[in-house]
């Protein structure tokens, strides 16, 4: 089956409540391709690798969390910009991204998809009117240590935590927060949590976490993100009938 690029764009627009999210990026269409889309390709990052890997394989469309354009960045399509956007043209390919609607959707999203792999049970975010808040709480199956919870993130991501601040307290109630956001364990303490976790590191997040006697893990950006592009390809594939695949370009940070 094929379908619109409009439609398609149109659908995931209303699915992921993007028009109602304030974000620092445009969210949908982000370079235009051909008209129709029967083949699709979904990952994490539009790197330059994951472009190669779209002309490869002969996609009509690339549709990733991390797209282009972001606030205060270099506005002029020169170097590596150029040369993404230029293979794009030239085959083709349309780019669609979305970032924080995709984090925030509640069940295809980077949070409900990673408290999926992990076995976490969801009580909702901290703002339930704001649909753009990517902040979760939820729990833990059974009462665990602060090593065990290390564990089970290494184990489940496949890959070491960057960093690990444990509490000598039993862990039972969660925040987390996918990605870059280790802004957010101010507020994740000040809700009562015992653990919160997240994607990368500041230097002040150690303290916070310390003197706050909350324990704190920073699981890596691009592993804690892995999963809500790959859910919603999956879900199109249901939805429209069409040929999806994932592609995951590993990345360390």
């Amino acid at each position: 089956m094929t379908i619109e690029v409009s439609q398609l764009t149109d659908y995931l627009d209303e699915l992921l409540k993007a028009r109602q999210i304030k974000d620092f990026c445009p969210n949908g269409l982000q370079v235009a391709g051909k008209s129709h889309v029967k083949r699709i390709m979904t990952g994490v990052t539009a790197s330059q690798a994951l472009v190669d890997q779209a002309i490869a394989a002969n996609v009509d469309a690339l549709i990733v969390h991390h797209g282009y354009f972001w606030k205060n960045e270099s506005q002029p399509i020169v170097g590596m910009k150029k040369r993404r956007i230029k293979a794009l043209l030239e085959a083709d390919i349309n780019l669609i991204a979305y970032h924080l609607p995709l984090d925030a959707h509640p069940s295809l999203g980077n949070n409900a998809q990673l408290a999926k792999l992990m076995n976490w049970s969801i009580d909702g975010t901290a703002n339930p009117n704001d649909p753009g808040n990517v902040l979760m709480l939820g729990r833990v199956q059974q009462p665990c240590t602060s090593e065990q919870l290390a564990n089970v993130l290494v184990e489940k991501l496949n890959r070491p935590l960057t960093c690990y601040v444990p509490r000598q307290q039993p862990i039972r109630r969660l925040a987390w927060c996918t990605g870059g956001g280790q802004g957010f364990i101010d507020e994740a303490a000040a809700l009562g949590v015992d653990a919160f976790i997240t994607g990368e590191v500041s230097e002040q997040t150690v303290h916070s976490a310390r003197e706050q006697g909350i324990a704190f893990f920073a699981a890596g950006h691009h592993a804690t993100e892995r999963y809500g592009a790959k859910a919603l390809g999956e879900h199109l594939a249901q939805q429209f009938d069409l040929d999806v695949s994932f592609v995951d370009i590993d990345n360390p940070a």
